[in-house]
């Protein structure tokens, strides 16, 4: 009898139990579709996420993209008296004419009398000099002009290591330039030498693996979001010939830049804000480990100075600044955006007692 049409035996089983077991074999596999089907969507959840966080890595970030939206900001700084005319770059920061640049480049410049900025369209205008703070390298310009592209210093940005920046130069001077990196550092002190003699120290600067030189120094620090963050600086070198800052990148803050250009806009002089003492930092861990409080331990108090006047004396600890807990980057955040004759809450410890004050800044002794 022909296989497949029995009536009984091996070939008859098969036959008659075609139907129940291809259905039972369709509800069977319908898990394991399901699950299939919830991989394919996780991988494409998943794809998009590793897709978002490709584009966040530093190569994603386009310096062309950043030279085409701020090159109408950056701008041409020279001096008729100058060899060579052209001494760096400037960022317009305000749409009224108002420029920032590098104290240390005009200091280059045989006469501040002559300076002259070249814009972007070509048009090239009188320069006057409103201000310099060589302490922190910068100097503020006024230009008789009005509806200028400007870009201003950003507020609040949190900076990161390993974050994509673009250092931006003029784009019609002979040294414009354009070159791309990372943020390689923060909050590094850099020492430099004053033209007039002697040294000063870049407090908190960025640094990039995005080098300066002439062709950005003045220039703008932009992230690829399109924030300034902050002002390039072309490190002179000391006079042994030091180059600890050699092949990087250093800039000045936005934080520092725009109390310093509002300081220079309103009375031509920068402050530095002083609180009149000397803190040391105790972290949670060395306060988990003795039994005690985080903060910053007074080391030392300035006689007849602002700590001293609002009573804190040695052996405190300042356990809260302006509000927020106590620690050496809230003090330095404070230092670099406070001004002289601010007024700051204090919370501190003394032989286990809380106590409140209130710390006026004060103008730093000697400069």
């Amino acid at each position: 009898m022909p296989y497949g049409t029995a009536a009984s035996g091996r070939g008859a089983e098969l036959t008659q139990s075609d139907t129940p077991i291809t259905a039972r074999t369709w509800r069977g596999w319908l898990p394991l579709i399901g699950l299939a089907v919830a991989i394919a969507l996780g991988a494409g959840t998943l794809g998009a996420v590793l897709y978002k966080q490709l584009g966040d890595q530093p190569g994603s970030c386009d310096s062309e993209l950043q030279a085409a939206r701020f090159q109408l900001s950056v701008v041409t700084i020279g001096s008729q008296t100058s060899p060579g005319s052209e001494v760096g770059n400037g960022v317009i920061i305000r749409a009224d004419g108002i420029i920032l640049t590098n104290a240390h480049l005009l200091n280059a410049a045989t006469g501040t009398d002559s300076l002259w900025v070249l814009l972007n369209s070509g048009e090239q205008l009188p320069a006057t000099l409103i201000g310099s703070d060589p302490r922190s390298d910068l100097a503020v310009l006024k230009v008789d002009r009005n509806q200028l592209p400007a870009i201003p210093l950003s507020w609040s940005e949190q900076l990161k290591v390993g974050q994509p920046v673009v250092a931006l130069g003029s784009p019609l001077g002979a040294s414009g330039a354009v070159t791309g990196g990372v943020i390689s550092a923060l909050d590094r002190n850099v020492t430099f030498p004053l033209a007039t003699g002697g040294n000063t120290v870049l407090l908190e600067s960025i640094q990039t693996d995005a080098a300066n030189s002439p062709g950005t120094a003045g220039g703008a620090l932009v992230t690829c979001e399109g924030h300034l963050i902050g002002i390039n600086t072309e490190i002179p070198r000391a006079a042994n010939g030091d180059a600890a800052t050699s092949g990087v990148g250093i800039a000045v803050p936005a934080s520092i830049a725009r109390r310093v250009s509002q300081e220079l806009l309103a009375g031509g002089q920068a402050t530095d804000p002083w609180p009149g003492l000397t803190v040391a930092q105790i972290s949670e861990d060395i306060a988990d480990r003795y039994r005690g409080r985080a903060g910053l331990y007074v080391q030392a108090v300035a006689a007849n100075g602002p700590a001293a006047d609002a009573g804190i004396l040695t052996g405190d600890l300042i356990t809260t600044i302006n509000g927020q807990t106590a620690s050496s980057a809230a003090l330095s955040q404070l230092l670099l955006t406070g001004k002289v004759g601010d007024q700051v809450p204090v919370e501190l410890l003394r032989e286990g007692q809380t106590r409140q004050v209130t710390i006026t800044l004060a103008e730093l002794p000697t400069r």
